[in-house]
């Protein structure tokens, strides 16, 4: 029994002791402004915070063919696949650590056959030249963790799996941004290819109306020639964006793991408005960024593999207990008499070890100073995610309004060279330096409108999407 009470003795002592040889862990202090830059802009409507879907936020732009392809990506995304593989395997790495609180215990079972030497020391002429050996039992063993080894271990398996879970959600927004961003794209081109396939129907005419009047004398070979430049010109362009669509449909296939072979999206004009995005403080950016998440976590794991590392420098103490059965007659095997038992603690201290502990310690000290640059690096990089698309969005906001007003100028232009065309007042070159300017400030216009949505997705992604650290799982 006293060594019962000694194994009860020192697990006592592993569990009130509790040392850990890890530092105090903090979050590094990063300098935080108290509003964003542009966050006061022009183009930033005065709405509730909770305009902005927090979970769903693509929904905010109101397109069902848009929600469907999300629904999508989820099921089917490979990319995403590996993540979520990646993230079960930092679990599993988790619960290995976790299981080190606990004792091993093994079972064994042996039947031999043995012959002894005749020439051994001490050899007993009572003793068999050839005997049994069955023994069966139970051998359990358990690490007391007095220096904080097991508890750091757990410590950072349990960092690193939250760690892969905001991986995990860092990809996820990334994948839904790049599709969400893919898809405006494509519909903005099916606004241009609706723009000029209107306009080349508005160029025939031109080109028909030239050629009648050619034929009558009015007007000469060079109207003609120039009409058919401006319509064929229209064309081209129009072929060229149907190739930049099918682009953007192959990307759209791909990220929703479909075959771009047999994937297509059937081309529609949809008015799809800019939504108003809640900016919020940039002291929200800390918990909403997945990335930042990720990298405080990884900081939080360095810091306990250091402890893991420093207990290396203490002895490291085990309990041990074996029980079983053992007998050279099998007939006698699993009686009383045959009954064994062993209980007790074990310690280990390495004496020498030409400075491999120092060294494990300082590798594990600077991938800790290099978990905190990268955290540091992370943070910066965030707060100029969210300026860059403030500034962006509020540039594009001054240019929309001016090339607003340009398209409705150059379409008023259009209209007096054609009705000066028609009365014979100017020649057709004055209707095709209209109608090139028209087109050009039209399809400028609808290339703004596609930045301006793009910026405004960045900007989700940049404020991390609908996300928040607190759902980090606490395992």
């Amino acid at each position: 029994m006293s060594f019962i009470r000694l194994a009860v003795s020192m697990l006592c002592a592993s569990i009130l002791v509790g040392c850990s040889e890890a530092p105090v862990y903090k979050t590094p202090t990063i300098p935080e402004p108290a509003a964003y830059k542009g966050a006061t802009a022009i183009w930033q409507p005065a709405q509730p915070a909770d305009n902005l879907p927090r979970g769903d936020w693509w929904k905010a732009y109101r397109d069902p063919s848009l929600d469907n392809m999300v629904v999508r990506l989820d099921a089917a995304n490979t990319d995403l696949a590996v993540a979520v593989a990646h993230f079960d395997q930092a679990n599993a790495y988790a619960a290995e650590a976790r299981a080190s609180y606990f004792p091993t215990v093994s079972a064994g079972t042996y039947v031999t056959r043995n012959e002894q030497s005749d020439t051994r020391a001490l050899r007993s002429s009572t003793q068999p030249n050839v005997y049994g050996d069955n023994s069966i039992g139970l051998i359990a063993n358990y690490e007391v963790d007095l220096w904080g080894r097991v508890r750091n271990q757990v410590e950072a398996g349990k960092a690193g799996a939250q760690a892969a879970e905001a991986d995990l959600e860092s990809i996820h927004l990334s994948l839904r941004a790049e599709l969400v961003n893919d898809y405006l794209a494509l519909r903005m081109l099916d606004a241009q290819s609706k723009l000029l396939s209107d306009e080349i129907n508005d160029y025939a005419k031109a080109l028909e109306l030239t050629q009648n009047r050619f034929r009558g004398g009015i007007d000469s070979a060079l109207d003609v020639s120039r009409a058919k430049v401006q319509h064929e010109t229209a064309k081209a362009k129009f072929s060229d964006i149907a190739a930049s669509r099918a682009l953007y449909e192959h990307a759209i296939a791909t990220l929703v793991g479909e075959s771009a072979s047999g994937f297509s999206i059937a081309p529609a004009v949809i008015d799809i408005q800019l939504p108003a995005i809640p900016v919020g403080i940039p002291a929200t950016l800390l918990q909403r960024r997945p990335d930042i998440s990720a990298a405080e976590r990884r900081l939080a794991e360095a810091d306990a593999r250091i402890g893991v590392a420093k207990s290396a420098f203490f002895p490291s103490v085990n309990l041990a207990a074996a029980a079983g059965y053992e007998s050279t007659y099998q007939s006698a095997w699993l009686t009383a008499p045959s009954l064994f038992w062993s209980i007790g603690p074990n310690a280990l201290l390495t004496i020498f070890d030409a400075g491999r502990r120092q060294a494990v310690v300082a590798e594990a000290e600077a991938a800790f100073k290099v978990s905190g640059g990268q955290y540091r690096s992370t943070v910066l990089h965030a707060f100029q995610d969210v300026e860059d698309n403030l500034s962006l969005l509020n540039d594009l906001s001054e240019e929309s309004v001016a090339l607003t007003e340009a398209v409705a100028d150059t379409r008023h232009t259009l209209d007096i060279a054609m009705n000066r065309y028609r009365e014979g007042i100017a020649n057709y070159l004055e209707v095709v330096t209209a109608q090139a300017s028209a087109q050009q400030v039209q399809l400028d216009e609808l290339n703004l409108r596609r930045r301006r949505l793009q910026a405004s997705v960045n900007l989700i992604r940049a404020l991390g999407g609908g996300w928040d650290s607190v759902q980090i799982s606490s395992q």
